[in-house]
């Protein structure tokens, strides 16, 4: 028999509310009822933020750099930096004479503890401030002799649910976790005696979806060695 040969299952936020409800054996009937789980899906989505980094919202971002400016605000939708770098072009201009430095992040404690802040010269470290908007501070303060860009990879937020027409912003192995998370939220307001079960289904999803959504790549531990002092 045929296949359908298409891979581009997206359901729409209405589909996703629809297979939540009737997972708790309920209809919508209202327009309420839309409004109420629309809000659960985006706080089950804000919940996700604290799982961990989902790789299809890590993107690479740059600021030019400015003389002097040790502080750079990233974008509004983004939660977190995750690794930084100075480079001598823009990511649009990248070619084989492009060199770029890597930092090194540092915590709070860390940038407090740095005597001078404001020094200029080539960046070597970066402190994330995390705010509703993010910011990232340079360490030594830039001087934009070679280095005239700073490029960073984010984890962006999940963006919010809007218009029930509109396609969720996940990627296909999130889709169970989606609807079982939703279904388990609307219990707790419809059902309240489904919610234990619809709770282990769902941490079974996205326990399954967050294992999966990992880098496939060599890990080598090597032991630390440690030279006497002959006594």
């Amino acid at each position: 028999m045929a296949t359908s040969g298409t891979t581009d299952f997206n359901p729409s936020i209405d589909e996703v509310i629809q297979e939540a409800y009737e997972r708790c054996g309920l209809t919508t009937t209202s327009g309420y009822d839309l409004k109420t789980a629309r809000r659960s899906l985006n706080i089950l989505f804000s919940e996700w933020g604290n799982r961990g980094i989902h790789l299809w919202k890590v993107s690479l971002n740059e600021n030019l750099l400015v003389s002097g400016q040790a502080g750079y605000d990233a974008a509004a939708d983004v939660s977190d930096i995750l690794e930084a770098y100075i480079s001598s072009t823009s990511t649009a201009a990248n070619t084989s004479t492009t060199n770029d430095i890597s930092l090194t992040k540092i915590d709070r404690s860390a940038y407090a503890a740095l005597p001078n802040k404001y020094s200029t010269g080539q960046p070597s470290q970066y402190y994330v401030e995390r705010l509703t908007t993010p910011k990232i501070f340079l360490y030594q303060t830039p001087d934009t002799n070679t280095y005239t860009y700073l490029k960073y990879y984010v984890v962006k937020r999940i963006e919010d649910a809007g218009a029930y027409t509109n396609d969720t912003d996940l990627i296909y192995r999130f889709y169970p976790a989606m609807c079982s998370g939703l279904a388990y939220y609307l219990s707790m307001k419809k059902v309240p005696q489904l919610t234990p079960t619809l709770k282990l289904i769902y941490e079974d999803d996205i326990l399954r979806a967050l294992l999966e959504d990992g880098q496939r790549t060599s890990s080598y531990i090597s032991p630390q060695t440690y030279f006497g002092d002959g006594i």
